[in-house]
């Protein structure tokens, strides 16, 4: 069963969280009930799929000996070597998955939700590098954070530190009213984005273009912002359930869109758009290869650190969509998108070409939101469908 794609889905959510939200209105603790009630629903999630299942716990498993093992030798030494061995042991699974479908008819690394755990995992492995994880994590914390059942899937993609913070934290009657409030209205958010426009324009409008389209360029333009709208809102819809269902379940997981599409460039479009993507790329490999550049002087000049950084970035983030020709030629595109505004960005703030004000802040919005509309045109493949 994939989540949030039936009614069934959440009827049995219904059923399992009712205890928590009476736990919750009463004051109470419910966060070790909220651990049963994740390992049932990722049963009924992998009953139908007992070799996802399995690839799951070894998954899991692999994760959890990686972090504690980092976090136990960091104690004691600092080595960038082990470091570095430990990053890529962690990504190692998610490349066997991703590379598996080219050698091999059957992916027995495949199951759902194996790029977001990477993420948490990595992340975890960095952190504990960076100082800001010292003692080793308890480890039915650390399987909760892992593989908690709202965002396996797609996300949003949490922090430990803020997420242990909402895990332990001593939630009033009162407080978890709010909680409930804000994670149904959450999740009638989603149904009317997933349920309704984004069904709506996927079944109703991009079927029938060539009933409303007069030439071949216009059904190719129609389809551009047809897809572009239903891409958002049936993601949108999916973050709004599994943010809603968080909140019910005592967690604040983070946002992941906030109106990317009056967006008035391409940075602000990146933090605007599947956030907890964009800013898990932004601090664990921009960054870091900014910084890792900088301290070895091998460019001196920022810009162009600025701008393979932004290259390496997305190249990464279209690699990590597939291997197929149009995830590679989006990470390009946005890389190019990047590294153009961040020069133009230089180019003004020194010369004053474009000025700050109401009448080129919309036009910034509707040149950024045609820009990245042919970007999710090529994500598509429909171009390459077209031509085959």
């Amino acid at each position: 069963m994939i989540p949030y794609s039936s009614f069934t889905f959440f009827f049995i959510l219904v059923i399992l969280l009712a205890p928590t939200i009476i736990l919750g209105l009463q004051g109470k603790r419910f966060q070790s009930y909220n651990m049963v009630v994740t390992v049932i629903v990722l049963a009924i999630i992998f009953s139908s799929r007992p070799a996802s299942a399995l690839a799951l716990v070894l998954f899991t498993s692999w994760q959890v000996l990686l972090i504690e093992g980092y976090i136990t030798y960091r104690k004691k030494a600092n080595s960038g070597w082990i470091f570095s061995f430990a990053v890529i042991a962690s990504i190692l699974p998610l490349t066997i998955y991703k590379l598996l479908p080219y050698f091999s008819d059957t992916n027995w690394m495949s199951f759902l939700g194996i790029s977001y755990l990477t993420f948490k995992g990595t992340q975890l492995i960095m952190e504990t590098r960076d100082g800001l994880i010292k003692q080793r994590l308890p480890i039915a914390s650390l399987l909760y954070f892992i593989l908690f059942f709202p965002t396996i899937s797609s996300g949003p993609i949490d922090r430990y530190r803020r997420f242990d913070k909402d895990l332990k934290a001593e939630v009033t009657a009162e407080q978890y009213k709010q909680l409930l409030y804000d994670g149904i209205n959450k999740i009638f958010l989603g149904f009317l984005y997933k349920y309704i426009i984004g069904y709506s324009i996927n079944h109703f409008f991009i079927p029938n273009l060539r009933f409303i389209a007069t030439s071949h360029f216009q059904s190719q333009l129609f389809y551009m912002y047809g897809y572009s709208f239903y891409l958002f809102f049936d993601f949108a819809g999916y973050s709004a359930f599994a943010i809603g269902v968080s909140y019910i379940m005592g967690i604040k997981s983070p946002e992941n869109f906030n109106l990317p599409f009056i967006s008035r460039n391409i940075k602000d479009f990146w933090n605007r758009w599947h956030m907890s993507l964009s800013f898990w790329f932004r601090d664990y490999v921009y960054m870091r290869f900014v910084f890792w550049m900088t301290k070895k002087k091998w460019i001196k000049n920022r810009n162009i650190t600025s701008n393979l950084g932004y290259i390496l970035l997305f190249l990464l983030m279209g690699f990590w969509h597939g291997l197929e020709i149009q995830y590679i030629l989006y990470g390009i595109y946005h890389a190019l998108l990047m590294v153009g505004y961040n020069t133009f960005e230089q180019f003004n703030k020194k010369h004053k070409w474009w000025p700050q004000t109401r009448f080129t802040r919309v036009v910034s919005i509707v040149i950024t939101f045609h820009f990245i509309c042919f970007g999710f045109y090529i994500f598509s493949g429909h171009f390459i469908q077209r031509g085959a």
